[in-house]
């Protein structure tokens, strides 16, 4: 019979295939399994040795029956065993993109040259090679028709195309990543969870200082319109990571809080704007005036005026 594959492939191969299956049936987080376990170091000893003793069993039994065959069969034995097990069909294709002759043949392709008992064969290009370089000449036509007749995005579309995904993909992870928010990119949070996650966190503490319903106390009033350090999202947010005047001001919650949860915080205090409270405090700082939101409601009173004119003019 042939040896389709020696004992130093099939060891291994078993081996990493019960390996494999132990790491991927066993959850051990982001550890390999073997290290988090020890148990399983020593499963895997055993089967390598129970490998390795199989390999030798078998050995030993194909030796035994071995010596009790006749002289003719251990010689066909040794001689099944001697040959090579290989493709027929993958050194068939081999041979053909090779396309070179055998040495036996080669006095059909001699050449009459000579160079101090040097000959040479007039062997045809290779296969492959040839393959390839038609490929190469089909690739450069269908290059030339795409981008040069058809007129096909060209390097610079590309690149914007591949920049305006990254931008799509950095806004994807923006949205679910909100501790990378700071006093730039800040926005007013709406959402219902967010507020009362901002409830949480200033009930928690800044109800100490400007009141369960913003009126006030040691801080100063947040339902009216007058802000000591601006008002605003942008302004609450700076406030609340930085701190409030130095020597009176409240302290920096930068280092509390996370960015998300100062912008959770800052919308709820924003909540409290127009609203009326229990005992509010006098007012305190000027008053502010949102300019973007001003320039919106401007806005379409301009877009107006141009559709009449229009109007008129048409």
């Amino acid at each position: 019979m042939k040896n389709t594959s020696p004992w130093w492939i099939r060891i291994p191969f078993f081996f990493f295939l019960i390996f494999g299956l132990t790491e991927f049936y066993i959850d051990s987080g982001d550890k390999p399994a073997f290290i988090e376990y020890p148990m399983v170091q020593l499963f895997l000893v055993m089967i390598l040795l129970i490998l390795i003793a199989i390999e030798l069993i078998v050995k030993s039994v194909e030796n035994v029956m071995f010596q009790t065959l006749p002289e003719d069969a251990k010689e066909r034995y040794l001689n099944a065993q001697a040959k090579k097990w290989e493709w027929a069909w993958a050194s068939r294709i081999y041979k053909k993109l090779l396309g070179s002759k055998p040495i036996e043949e080669e006095a059909e392709i001699i050449l009459d040259h000579n160079y101090d008992g040097i000959k040479e064969l007039d062997n045809k290009l290779p296969p492959w090679w040839v393959y390839l370089f038609y490929a190469t000449i089909l690739f450069g036509v269908v290059y030339l028709a795409r981008f040069h007749v058809f007129n096909g995005y060209d390097q610079d579309l590309e690149y914007e195309m591949e920049v305006a995904e990254a931008q799509a993909a950095i806004e994807e992870y923006r949205k679910t990543a909100k501790d990378l928010v700071d006093v730039n990119t800040v926005t007013l949070l709406t959402d219902a969870s967010d507020l009362k996650a901002g409830q949480v966190i200033f009930d928690t503490n800044c109800a100490v200082c400007h009141m369960a319903d913003g009126g006030g106390g040691i801080g100063p009033n947040l339902t009216d319109p007058y802000w000591i350090l601006g008002g605003g999202i942008k302004n609450v947010f700076k406030t609340i990571s930085e701190g409030g005047r130095d020597g009176k001001g409240m302290i920096a919650w930068k280092q509390t809080l996370k960015p998300s949860e100062m912008a959770q915080v800052a919308s709820y205090v924003l909540s409290f704007q127009g609203k009326t409270s229990a005992n509010p405090k006098d007012a305190e700082g000027e008053l502010w005036i949102d300019e973007n939101a001003a320039e919106e409601k401007e806005a379409p009173e301009e877009m107006a005026s141009d559709t009449t004119t229009v109007a008129m003019n048409e």
